[in-house]
């Protein structure tokens, strides 16, 4: 049977919009809602951290379904499954939410459902996405794509946030439900218009025979590029992630911004990750390539460069704790998220590059293992960085200093991912038992 022919530019976009679709669905769980069940239902904020950080808990199955989608015919199916169970999570969430002005445990426990079920459908979506873009995207063209994809997810992020605001005011909670069902049936819609016939019709013979999922996970973490590129995912996406649920307050605190203000900041983060992945899909597609050691050699001195950077932004970050007022702050905010957006898009990048080792029919389960490792990284970041802080203000009873401290301790945390990244350059050039690789030896 011929293999598959890669995909061209506009699948690529296609299997982009389902990145938009998801994100949209992910931005009401871990956005909205959170801002619903703190100020309109004057929960602690506790409660949607909590979730959030359950749902990343959940996507430590990713590895499982990865294995799944690589067993399967097609890969297809398990996207539009995912995104089904994640649509279907997304709407129970919103209705328990709604219902946060009753009786708690009862609604509680279907809040936890549903964020179960959104955990399950990012990961069984999101991982079987990937895997199928690794598969089907040209090795040139890998560093683009991540790029393309990265930032189709941020758009539809931005524009299902920027509508679902102007649609919810006046607020109530029937019109948040409306809101939040648009959202996912848009969502489903585009998802399955974007993936149908992508890979093509259904065919007789079944993938080849892979190993049950005990066995294939032990093969996998046993190849030492895969465990130290999974290591240095957990370590940078912590470093990455400790800033979420920190930088606003500080702002506020220290900077005295006010909520508008704050999150205009937000935006200005935002730009620069936006601007950072632009560069490394321009930069990376156009000195990628199979020669002298790969393309994914070329996206780690992406890597790295965006780790240190983003270390030094998060060192001035320190720096401005401690001046105050007069610092360059949105500048100084700008540079971190350009560094962000290099170092994760390049990150990606690599996933892709990297996901085909040891042949076909282990993208999925690579895919997921590297996703169950940046979805712990994130449930544990926010949640750290947060309390941190929290901490520090109590003992020191000096915001600033607080704040300067936590963000010292993240770019030490970025210097260490570097460092690791920086030891990828051995294992790249190894084949999975650890030899040469071909073109080695025939050198």
């Amino acid at each position: 049977m011929n293999a598959p022919a890669n995909l061209g530019w506009a699948g690529i976009a296609r299997l982009g919009l389902v990145q938009s679709a998801l994100g949209a669905i992910v931005m009401l769980a871990s956005s909205l809602l959170n801002r619903i069940m703190v100020v309109e239902y004057v929960m602690a904020a506790a409660l949607p951290a909590g979730l959030v950080a359950f749902h990343y808990g959940v996507q430590l199955s990713r590895p499982k379904w990865g294995h799944g989608s690589d067993a399967g015919w097609r890969r297809t199916p398990w996207i539009i499954g995912g995104m089904a169970t994640l649509a279907g999570g997304g709407l129970l969430a919103t209705f328990a939410t709604t219902r946060l002005d009753g009786p708690f445990w009862p609604v509680f426990a279907a809040l936890v459902l549903a964020y179960a079920m959104i955990g399950i459908g990012v990961g069984a979506a999101g991982t079987s996405l990937l895997a199928l873009l690794a598969t089907r995207t040209a090795e040139a063209r890998r560093p683009a794509a991540a790029s393309l994809t990265w930032i189709m997810m941020i758009v539809g992020i931005v524009i299902s946030a920027g509508t679902a605001g102007a649609l919810l005011d006046p607020f109530s909670p029937q019109r948040l439900f409306n809101v939040a069902a648009g959202v996912v049936a848009v969502a489903f819609a585009v998802t399955c218009l974007a993936v149908w016939g992508v890979e093509g019709a259904p065919v007789a013979e079944k993938k080849c025979d892979v190993a049950p999922f005990g066995e294939a996970m032990r093969g996998v973490w046993n190849d030492p590029l895969t465990r130290l590129f999974s290591i240095f995912v957990f370590f940078s996406m912590l470093a990455y992630s400790m800033q979420d649920l920190i930088l606003e307050p500080f702002s506020g605190l220290v900077f005295g911004l006010t909520p508008g203000q704050s999150t205009s900041l937000s935006g200005v983060q935002h730009q620069g990750v936006l601007a950072g992945m632009i560069l490394v899909g321009v930069g990376g597609h156009a000195f990628g390539g199979p020669k002298q050691g790969g393309g994914a050699i070329r996206l780690k001195r992406w890597i790295v460069t965006g780790c240190f950077a983003s270390a030094a932004a998060l060192a001035l970050l320190a720096m401005a704790a401690r001046a105050g007022p007069g610092w360059p702050l949105s500048i100084n905010v700008a540079a971190l998220g350009f560094a962000n957006g290099m170092f994760a898009v390049a990150a990606i990048g690599s996933m892709l590059e990297l996901a085909g080792r040891g042949g076909p029919g282990h993208e999925g389960i690579r895919m997921g293992l590297w996703g169950a490792a940046q979805a712990a990284a994130f449930g544990i970041g926010g949640f750290a960085g947060a309390i941190a802080v929290d901490r520090l203000r109590a003992v020191i009873g000096i915001d600033a200093q607080a704040f300067e401290l936590v963000f010292a301790a993240e770019a030490v945390l970025f210097l260490l991912a570097a460092i690791i990244a920086l030891r990828l350059n051995d294992k790249m050039g190894e084949s999975p038992g650890g030899q040469p690789t071909t073109e080695e030896a025939l050198a």
